[in-house]
This record gives C-alpha cells, structure tokens and sequence, in this order.
C-alpha cells in the first residue's frame, strides 16, 4: 500500500513539471502573440469619415493629413463624405462602429461641443460614444466686411451696429456653425443687436457678401481666402489670440481692446468609445507625425489651417473648457436648432 501511494506521487509529481514547463515555455509565445496584435494595428484600410461635403476646409484637412498617413502606415485611408444634421449623422454611424480603429471622424466644434446644447434630442452623445484622438488644425475665424458696408475698420463697424441696433444683418455657414457662434460671441461682448441670415455653408454665404446682399460675417481663411485675396470682401479684425500669418496687417480683436472676442473652428480626429488605449496612441502619434510632415504642414498653413497635432489629453482638456465656454453662451442666448 505504501509503495503504491508513493508511485502515484512520483507520477504526479512528474504530471505537473511537464504541466508548468509547457506552461512556462508557451508564455512568452502568448506575450509574443499579444505584442504582435498590438503592433498589428493598422493591418487593414482606415474608413475616415468627414461630415461635410467634398471641397471644404474640413474635407481638406482631412484629405491632406490622410495622404501622408497612409503612406507612414502602409495602408490605405479612405475618406468618406457623409455630411447632414449638423454633423449628427456621420458622427451617430462612427459611435457605432467597431471599436477597433478602423473607422474615424473628423470631428468639429459642432460634433463634440455645440451640438448638445443646441439640440434636445441628438441620435449620439460625444462624451460617451466618442473617443478624442487628437486635435489636427484650428481654423481661426475673422471678421469680414462686404460692398454693402463702408466701416472702415472693425472699431467703425461696432460703433455703426450699436447706432442701429437690429437694422445691420449678418450671414453665416449655418445656425450653430463656429462662424454663427463666433457673431453671437462678438454681439454678447460689444452689446451691438445684428440680425443672423443662417445659410447653408460659407460658400453661398461668401458669395452673398461679395455681391453685396449682406454687409458682414464671420468666416475662417480656408473658406474666405479667395475672396479675401481678390479684394471682393474686406478683413476687419480676428477672432484669434494672435495675428494671422497670411493676414499680418489685420489686427486681432484684443489689439482693438474688444476682449475675450477669441473663436476659431476647432477639427479633432475621433474614434468610438472603448477604443483600445494602444489603439488610440498609434493613431494619435502617426496622425500627428503626418501633421508635423515639412509639406504637409505648410500645406495647411498656405490653406488657412493652424496644424496643431495634439495629445489625446490636451484634445480632450480643450474639448472640455469649450463645453464650458460655449454651452454658457449658446443658452444664454436661447439658441436652439430643435
């Protein structure tokens, strides 16, 4: 009996040695297999989604940034235009999307700020569906003046709007665009009464300053800059913490002591909720390495783009303050898209 007992030990004992050592000798395979499904990341092509039409400055940005990105990753990156409901609806279709990286937004101020306050009811909400990733460019917007006004500077314009409260129109991209929000910006802090003509986007908006059907309005340089060059409307201040480079003769609303008068449109690369940490910080460094690219860059820069390029930290701090700021004024003001 005591030697039958000890012969099942010693086999046992054997049994769980070979266990631990194919244990032991399958880990680092495991860990190897782990490390190489992160590093996978991408192994197939990025669907990037932008909520606009083709041609504008978003679409722009994005398709610049995406070039260069596909040729650092070795994969491709299909850009698809899906614009409507303010940008609700491509935004709602990356939130349900795949965490996995493989389909992102380019995402405005619109998208993760103004459209909570704006709408009762939205088909997505940017703090729990959407990941930030990083902010790619600012589009610093600026006070323009068409043939219909005869301000001299953006000091003149004020004073002529506040003598004729409610009498001067104004046009913008659309209700709750950064260009509409911007105007609201200066009326809150000059006091002056405009009317809002709400058009649907910066180009038909443009078109109707230069003809002279409206006297002002607030655009960013990607959308004016033809007309800006061409002499057709009239740069009068910048809603920007600093003087443009492609406007160094345009002064910024704090040089003409009109304070806190700093509004830009603000396009951030998002994925969905729950993306994977390792995920998030590849396409965070690989997006910004192709932003910081020398022909990239000043591709952007000769656009009307800021490049920026930041931690998914610091997309996701500035993302916050601007929910402060905005959310403030959008019901102050009672301004609903509903």
């Amino acid at each position: 009996m005591g030697s039958s007992i000890t012969r099942f030990d010693a086999h046992q004992s054997f049994n769980m040695k070979s266990l631990i050592s194919a244990a032991l000798l399958a880990l680092p395979l495991a860990l190897g297999a782990s490390a190489a499904s992160a590093q996978a990341y991408p192994s197939k092509s990025i669907r990037w989604l932008v909520p606009y039409p083709a041609g504008g400055g978003a679409d722009f940005l994005a398709r610049t940034i995406s070039q260069q990105l596909s040729t650092q990753i070795g994969q491709p990156v299909v850009i698809e235009n899906k614009p409507g409901g303010n940008t609700a609806i491509a935004a709602s279709e990356v939130a349900r999307a795949p965490a996995d990286g493989y389909t992102v937004l380019s995402a405005d101020n619109g998208t993760m700020v103004f459209n909570t306050a704006l709408y009762g009811k939205l088909s997505y909400n940017p703090d729990k569906d959407l990941t930030p990733v990083t902010l790619m460019g600012r589009f610093p917007m600026i006070l323009v003046a068409g043939p219909a006004s005869d301000a001299k500077d953006a000091k003149d314009f004020i004073a002529k709007a506040k003598a004729q409260p409610g009498k001067i129109s104004y046009g913008s991209a659309g209700a709750g665009s950064p260009h509409h929000l911007a105007m609201e910006l200066l009326k809150t802090r000059t006091g002056v009464h405009m009317v809002h003509i709400p058009y649907r986007g910066a180009a038909p908006a443009l078109a109707d300053l230069a003809g002279g059907q409206i006297p002002v309005m607030m655009v960013d340089m990607a959308a004016g800059a033809g007309f800006i060059k061409s002499g057709k409307i009239r740069p009068l201040a910048v809603a920007n913490d600093k003087r443009l480079p492609q406007l160094p003769d345009v002064p910024t609303f704090d040089e003409l002591g009109v304070k806190g008068v700093e509004s830009a449109a603000l396009v951030g690369l998002v994925g969905p909720a729950a993306l994977p940490a390792d995920v998030k910080a590849t396409l965070q460094k690989q997006v910004a390495a192709a932003i910081e690219q020398p022909a990239v860059k000043q591709k952007l820069i000769e656009f009307g783009v800021e490049p920026v390029g930041s931690s998914s930290q610091a997309y996701a701090d500035l993302l916050k303050a601007e929910n402060t700021r905005w959310h403030k004024l959008i019901k102050d003001l009672k301004i609903t898209l509903d």
